[in-house]
């Protein structure tokens, strides 16, 4: 996930001489547990993609004043705040498509108004008297709290922090909440030098991308539309302007809850064992992701799935009838669908060459996909 740090740029701008130098780092993530996971355990035995969908992605990092590049085994990111460009290089296939600013801004406001459309177009095909009322209300809670608890990450000691977010949805008519949550687990290091270059690139990149995603009216559209998701990334912004350092390591969870509680932190309650070798989904875990892929249509197209908004709670459902020849047992009230780590390490400063911030020779651009108007 991309996170904005947000920071006073006028100390610098007093200082011009003390330049920024270059900056780079290695992130590693990894699926690492979930229900889904073993969902795609079993794909795996149709998709190679779908095999090594657990295996570490190891990306290297790289920032040079406005610029940064983002590398992998199969693709190259660079995005160049100067010339307002977003440049992915396709490896395996030996392309290269490059955006502008100006394109993705094309491009959502173009979604927000076939979204717009066809909103219009379901609620006039269908007759007065079969409309239903939405019997859903929708609301968002956002929370970081800090734990008081260390740990050494890759030699740097870190603290840890709590992010926790949940869409809720609450059944107006009886009251019942259910939530689709996602909690990250952050381990903060105090500092690490040169990490500056990277938090000024993203404050930067974060006003850009504001200036795409908020101009002409298209915030307003999209708030009017779904003004619950609107006001929890307001607050999500506000919660993590309170993290103070840097985020070594991460462990985010995504999954459902009853009764809009958060799930539960990897240091709290830890997953068991996924098991190694490929494995049929259960009817639950089908049911379950299906519920959650159905509930998320009610933001679809919004663009909320990049900043992990992408369903919300569906309602409790009554627990079953007790078996006299059983113990008793309570149904969960939480269900990890995915579970993630992803570890920053090799920090350096050393001077990174330009090449990095550009396409390989030989390589064949194409166009990027852009959204036809109805």
């Amino acid at each position: 996930m991309k996170r904005f740090q947000y920071g006073a740029l006028g100390l610098s701008l007093l200082l011009p001489t003390a330049a920024l130098g270059d900056f780079q780092y290695q992130e590693t993530t990894q699926i690492t547990g979930g229900s889904m996971l073993g969902m795609m355990k079993f794909a795996g035995r149709f998709s190679r993609q779908a095999k090594d969908i657990g295996a570490p992605i190891v990306s290297s990092v790289y920032v040079q004043g406005n610029r940064m590049a983002r590398m992998d085994a199969q693709s190259i990111e660079i995005v160049d705040l100067d010339k307002e460009t977003i440049t992915n290089v396709d490896l395996e296939k030996r392309t290269y498509t490059q955006m502008t600013f100006e394109q993705m801004r094309q491009q959502f406001q173009q979604a927000v108004a076939q979204a717009k459309a066809q909103q219009a177009k379901q609620q006039a095909a269908t007759p007065a008297p079969q409309q239903k009322p939405d019997n859903v209300q929708l609301s968002f809670k956002v929370n970081v709290r800090n734990t008081g608890v260390t740990k050494q990450v890759s030699g740097v000691g870190a603290n840890e922090s709590i992010l926790t977010m949940e869409m809720i949805g609450t059944d107006t008519t009886n009251g019942q909440q259910g939530a689709f949550a996602i909690t990250n687990d952050m381990w903060m290091a105090p500092e690490i030098s040169g990490y500056d270059e990277l938090r000024e690139f993203q404050k930067k990149y974060a006003a850009k991308m504001g200036d795409v995603f908020t101009g002409n009216g298209v915030s307003a559209s999209l708030a009017a539309m779904q003004p619950a998701a609107a006001q929890g990334m307001s607050a999500m912004v506000k919660e993590m302007s309170t993290l103070k350092g840097i985020p070594v390591e991460q462990i985010m969870r995504m999954g459902a809850t009853a009764n809009g509680q958060p799930l539960p932190a990897a240091s709290e309650a830890p997953l068991p064992p996924s098991p190694s070798g490929p494995q049929m989904p259960s009817a639950k875990d089908v049911a379950q992701q299906s519920a959650s892929s159905a509930i998320a249509s009610k933001l679809g197209g919004f663009g909320l799935g990049g900043f992990g908004f992408g369903g919300f709670g569906h309602k409790k459902q009554p627990p079953p009838p007790p078996d006299d020849s059983t113990t008793t047992q309570q149904t969960p009230t939480a269900t990890v669908l995915m579970e993630s780590t992803t570890e920053l390490t090799a920090f350096s400063s050393a001077p990174i060459d330009s090449g990095k911030f550009a396409v390989p020779a030989g390589f064949t651009e194409m166009q990027p996909q852009l959204p036809q108007a109805r």
